[in-house]
């Protein structure tokens, strides 16, 4: 389990520095000011939460753990609905896709609302492990 974390962590990582490049570069003349901060967004939070599975997924080395599954699975469906939906949304109308369906505008806060969990459900499992050692 913990290499697929950590390798969803990286992949996260990678594609959100690609995307960041491209929304900076080759984005930056097609779409208004308004698209360019919604994209950055995306990128910023795919970022975030690669890290997030980076880290958790190196916790999870040391201690295991039944929340497990329900942490990567919340992350990771988060960053997909959040930030693929922005993506979707920002670029549709610019390569072609003229009729947007009206559900995707509500996987974006669906997608945030699974990235809280995940970060509630971290916190939970890191309480959990934690030591009274004082």
């Amino acid at each position: 389990m913990s290499r697929k974390i950590i390798l969803t962590g990286v992949i996260f990582g990678v594609t959100a520095i690609v995307f960041g490049a491209f929304g900076a570069h080759a984005l930056k003349e097609i779409l208004t000011a308004e698209e360019l901060v919604s994209f950055k967004t995306a990128v910023n939070y795919q970022m975030y939460h690669a890290f997030f599975l980076l880290i958790f997924g190196l916790l999870f080395l040391k201690f295991g753990g039944g929340l497990a599954k329900s942490i990567y699975l919340t992350c990771a469906t988060g960053v997909l609905f959040f930030s693929g939906s922005i993506y979707f949304l920002v670029l549709s109308k610019h390569f072609g896709i003229e009729s947007i369906p009206k559900f995707i505008g509500l996987i974006t806060p669906i997608g945030g609302l699974l990235l809280v969990v995940s970060w509630i459900l971290l916190g939970v499992y890191a309480l959990k492990q934690v030591t009274n050692d004082f």
